[in-house]
């Protein structure tokens, strides 16, 4: 039986800096929140006949990755972690 000592175990170091924490949530939500505005704005001005459903994809797509990883990061930053 292979007996563990805590001892000799390196220590886990996350691979993001938590300082940058607060300054990734900012830009990742900042650019989330830009895509969206973009994405309803784009729905509003354009008529059935203009629109384009491989834009409306595209941008929606890369907008919600934007926030949620912003929110990933904002809720690190107040110290949920998940």
């Amino acid at each position: 039986m292979v007996r563990l000592n805590v001892d000799q175990m390196s220590r886990y170091v996350s691979p993001v800096n938590p300082a940058a924490f607060p300054t990734l949530s900012i830009v990742l939500l900042g650019i989330g929140i830009f895509l969206m505005a973009w994405f309803f704005v784009y729905e509003v001005t354009s008529t059935k006949y203009t629109r384009d459903w491989k834009k409306e994809i595209l941008i929606a797509l890369v907008a919600s990755i934007f926030l949620g990883y912003g929110g990933l990061f904002l809720l690190l930053w107040v110290g949920i972690y998940i």
